[in-house]
């Protein structure tokens, strides 16, 4: 069974907004979740997050209606296994550069004949083993290859080809600096051009990340969902700010070396 996209939360119309949660804290999706994000990425690529907190962050996410991927570390399908089994909406998997790659991280996310994922119904997906193990086999999770190399997007059409395949998200970071070794090719503009056209034109929904500054350029572009921001540099952002609006009253008329008799407190 295929499994369904990305949703938004309310049935707004529209792209479908998601922040990367990089902390290793359950407070941080609670947050994302009261904020109103439609769905939240668990970076395992770029953190030390471990299977426990991961584990810990889908429990809260999805009890708080938010649909939950994870950005594995790499495509070792033993990993794609674990998350899945425990509730996650789906896996993000970097670098698929080719449509073998997409095929072996796709098959992994899906049971046999059609995939190679073991059987785990005693799993939190499989309710401790009390749900129908008919309902368990269909619920495949969402296969989300990035598209982050010059290599990768050569090969868009095999890889959307892959069944199995739900999403793809690109990655214009890692691309353009993967188009340094290759300076004499097509723009990294012009390769996330013909992999967004390679999409539309099979109906699978294409989605990026990006600083909150390029979100309304995404969304013009018509990207279908736009990872926006992750919580630690919102909290990085947020402390700067508070600290240099009090390091400004510091200076201004009511500032310590203007005012007399005025005791600390702690």
């Amino acid at each position: 069974m295929m499994p369904s996209g990305l949703s938004t939360r309310g049935g707004r119309r529209g792209p479908r907004f998601g922040i990367w949660v990089k902390m290793s804290t359950i407070e941080s999706t609670e947050i994302m979740a009261a904020a109103g994000f439609d769905f939240c990425v668990i970076d395992m690529e770029h953190t030390l997050l471990d299977t426990q907190t991961v584990y810990q962050q889908l429990v809260i996410g999805s009890a708080l209606g938010v649909q939950m991927l994870v950005r594995v570390p790499d495509s070792a399908g033993a990993m794609i296994q674990r998350v899945l089994d425990a509730g996650a909406s789906g896996v993000v998997v970097p670098h698929v550069d080719t449509a073998d790659d997409a095929l072996r991280i796709a098959q992994a996310c899906m049971f046999p004949p059609s995939g190679t994922r073991g059987s785990g119904g005693t799993s939190r997906l499989g309710r401790w083993g009390l749900r129908p193990r008919d309902q368990y086999l269909n619920d495949v999770g969402l296969c989300v290859p990035q598209i982050e190399s010059t290599t990768a997007a050569e090969n868009i059409q095999a890889i959307l080809d892959t069944p199995g395949v739900g999403s793809i998200m690109l990655g214009p970071a890692d691309l353009s600096l993967d188009h340094r070794r290759d300076a004499e090719g097509p723009s990294p503009e012009k390769l996330l051009e013909t992999v967004r056209q390679a999409a539309r034109a099979v109906n699978i929904p294409v989605g990026t990340a990006c600083a909150l500054k390029d979100a309304e350029a995404a969304v013009q572009i018509g990207y279908d969902f736009i990872v926006c921001g992750n919580d630690s540099s919102l909290l990085a952002s947020s402390a700067r700010k508070t600290v240099a609006e009090l390091q400004a009253l510091g200076q201004g008329p009511y500032s310590s070396a203007n005012a007399t008799g005025i005791k600390g407190v702690s």
